[in-house]
Parts: structure tokens; C-alpha cells; sequence
């Protein structure tokens, strides 16, 4: 996996410490402050199985060319360490509020190296009313796949990712790109509209992102890129969420879809994907499915890989992910999952390294120590195929916790 692509997955949601838990409330005149954040680390050992050429493989390989190598490291999760501020008041009977946020790294390679890379994944201002709904205007996670990473379990772990060799890596997978695209943080517009029922429709604008490639030693040329081309539309999303709770069952379902028109060098394409999903709790059982198709769309993140040289042609991707929890006796959450995210290649396309699938099944344990602590364990088998039918597998193991405020 390209460690840009890495460093770019880090911090998958901020909903989880500012919106669903308040932090540290402080009162300051007209406003009103909720501090927030978490700090997390886990050791992770990652055994590595193959070393076969694939881009866009997320099983890790060593680059050295022995098989079967493990690397471990002291590394942030899929959630990175972070520390936001809210601030939100009732002003000209408008609800206003604002988020900014600032996520440390923590892994290290070096002596005298300092901390991992730093982030600013926030900064957004929003205002409206219960009558009408809410405007949001800034930087903020993403409405598509947002949803279907909030209900991934390795949220509060490490999935895949994490131990490579070199390490440094900002935070580690998730279930990313082994089950669903990257919700990421943009730059956005949108519009949310009041409850109605149990039902709420968001509607908006995105910053266009550029195509990018995550090509293989061997077959980098033959991807398109768009490095260096401004993009002249926006992304649109749209997204339908509802939901529902009958006497001890709870649930959600959405639907959800994101266009954009790319543009790279002498060439032009419209990108499009479509998810739907749901999950479901009763008791102390919890269920997840969900399932997105693109095209042009691409794989791991949007516009990925999304786009063949050959014939300048869309390439299709499709995939999901289920996962079922439940919480025992002694309050610690166990859950299972199996996700996996396919690319297919273009019209005519021979590119043989390019990947064909990721697929990731993963096994935890996280346990409340506290309100606010948690100590997680996770095993993570991670698979990488090739359109050539060439293989890398590796397993992840990891150990740590994580302590939301």
C-alpha cells in the first residue's frame, strides 16, 4: 500500500468523541465549549506471507523481497490520538456551532525522529434550526462512506495496516478499502434536513478531488493519473439515512451516491458510486452489511485507481462488508467481520499487476476498562490478489487501547 495513501487515511471519525460523547463542557458567555478528543496506541505485529507485485494491495509485503518476514510497531489505530474543539450557541434563533481539530501522530522510525505527522482534519462552521435543518460549510468527514465507517468495528482497533517496514505511518486501515471507500475529509457544502420521523436527507457539494494511482512497480504508465490538473466541477453527494427502534431493537439504513466529472491531461470522465446499508442492535447483539458499486469511482479511496490508459475507459469496483458483535457477560464486546473490495479492469486493459481484490477477515475483543477506556485485540487475516492471479497475505495482530474525553 502507498504510504501517501496512508497517511492520508488517518482519522476516520470524529463522531464517535465530539458528536455522540461530550467531552469537557465549559461555559464562556454566549458560547458554549465541549473540548474533546482520544488517545490511543497499540502494538501491532504484522507477519507477512508473499511478496508478489500488485498495485493498489493492501496485504503488506516487504520490499526487501523475503517472504514471510514480520515487522511490529508502536502505532495510533484506525482512529488517530485527537484533541477538537466545539463551540456552539443559540444566536438570532439560529443554532450555530463550530468544530476545529488537530490530530498528533505517534509512530516513530528513528532515534532523535520526534512524533509521527500531524493533521488538521476539522474545520467547519454550521448554523440552522430543528424547523428547517442545518447548513455546513467547511472541512469535515465525508458524507459518503461515512456511515459505513462509523459502524465498522476495527474503528476502535487497527484492522489491517500499521507494521510495515520503515513504519511511520500516520494510523493504520480500518476496514478501509477491504469492504469500503474512504469516507476522507473535504472541504464541503451541504445541507441536512430536520428529523422527520426517523428520517434525514443531506444534500451537497464536495471539493473535487484528482484522480490518483496507487500503480505497481512494474505498471505504473499505464494508469491515469491527474496530478497537477485542476478539476473544474464539484463532487455531488447525497446521502438518505433513517432511522428506527421498536421496543429493544434499534437500526439504521442508508443510501447513498457521489458524482464527480475528473479531469487529467487530454482526458475528461464522469465518476459515480452508489452504497446502501444497515445495522441493527438488539440486546446485546449487533449486525452490519453494506454494499457499494462505481464506476470510475475507483478503489481504497475515490477516484483510485479508478481509470485506465487503455482506452481511456472506466473501470468498475464493487464491494462490502459484514460484521456481527456481541457484548458478553462481562461487558466486553466480541465481534467478527469479513469485508472485501474488487476492481475490475477496463475494456481491453492487459495490465496484469493491477489488483483484482482486497479482503480482509478480522476477529476482536474490546473491552470497556472504564466509561472512557477501552482495551482492544484484534487478529486481522489481510489478502491481495492481482488480475494475474498473484497473491500477498499477511496477518495482523495487535494489543493496545484507546481512552475517549
Amino acid at each position: 500500500m502507498n504510504k501517501n495513501i496512508k497517511l492520508a487515511v488517518a482519522g476516520a471519525v470524529l463522531a464517535l468523541s465530539a458528536s455522540a460523547n461530550a467531552g469537557i463542557i465549559i461555559p464562556a458567555g454566549e458560547w458554549t465549549l465541549d473540548i474533546n478528543g482520544n488517545t490511543n496506541a497499540f502494538y501491532i505485529l504484522n507477519d507477512s506471507k508473499d511478496n508478489n507485485d500488485i498495485g493498489g494491495g493492501i496485504a503488506n509485503r516487504r520490499s526487501s523481497g523475503s517472504a514471510g518476514d514480520q515487522v511490529s510497531g508502536i502505532n495510533t489505530g484506525l482512529l488517530p490520538a485527537w484533541l477538537g474543539v466545539t463551540g456552539k450557541s443559540r444566536q438570532n434563533d439560529l443554532d450555530t456551532e463550530f468544530t476545529i481539530s488537530f490530530q498528533p501522530g505517534a509512530s516513530t522510525t528513528t532515534s532523535l525522529a520526534g512524533g509521527g505527522g500531524s493533521e488538521f482534519r476539522q474545520a467547519y462552521l454550521s448554523f440552522g434550526d430543528k424547523s428547517w435543518g442545518k447548513v455546513l460549510i467547511g472541512k469535515d468527514i465525508g458524507q459518503f462512506g461515512r456511515d459505513a465507517i462509523l459502524s465498522d468495528m476495527t474503528l476502535l482497533g487497527v484492522g489491517s495496516g500499521g507494521a510495515t517496514q520503515g513504519g511511520g505511518a500516520t494510523t493504520t486501515l480500518g476496514r478501509i478499502g477491504t469492504g469500503y471507500l474512504y469516507a476522507d475529509f473535504n472541504g464541503q457544502i451541504n445541507y441536512t434536513t430536520p428529523n422527520m420521523g426517523g428520517l434525514e436527507l443531506t444534500v451537497g457539494i464536495d471539493q473535487p478531488l484528482q484522480m490518483a494511482s496507487q500503480g505497481s512497480a512494474t505498471n505504473t504508465g499505464s494508469l491515469i493519473t491527474g496530478t497537477g490538473v485542476d478539476q473544474k466541477n464539484p463532487a455531488f453527494v447525497g446521502v438518505a439515512r433513517y432511522s428506527f427502534a421498536v421496543n429493544d431493537v434499534a437500526g439504521k439504513l442508508w443510501l447513498e451516491g457521489k458524482q464527480q466529472k475528473a479531469y487529467a491531461t487530454g482526458f475528461s470522465g464522469s465518476s459515480s458510486v452508489a452504497g446502501i446499508g444497515g445495522n441493527l442492535n438488539a440486546g446485546g447483539l449487533g449486525l452490519t452489511a453494506y454494499y457499494y458499486r462505481g464506476e470510475g469511482a475507483g478503489t481504497t479511496a475515490w477516484l483510485l485507481d479508478g481509470y485506465s490508459a487503455t482506452s481511456n475507459a472506466k473501470r468498475d469496483s464493487y464491494g462490502g462488508y459484514v460484521q456481527a458483535t456481541y457484548i458478553l457477560p462481562t461487558k466486553t464486546k466480541a465481534g467478527i467481520s469479513w469485508g472485501r473490495s474488487n476492481l475490475d479492469r477496463a475494456g481491453g486493459e492487459t495490465n496484469t499487476t493491477l489488483v483484482k481484490s482486497n479482503e480482509m477477515s478480522t476477529a476482536g475483543l474490546y473491552h470497556p476498562l472504564t466509561k472512557h477506556l477501552n482495551l482492544v485485540g484484534e487478529y486481522s487475516r489481510v489478502e491481495s490478489e492481482s488480475h494475474a492471479g498473484n497473491q500477498n497475505k499477511s496477518d495482523v495482530i495487535s494489543l493496545g487501547g484507546i481512552l475517549f474525553f
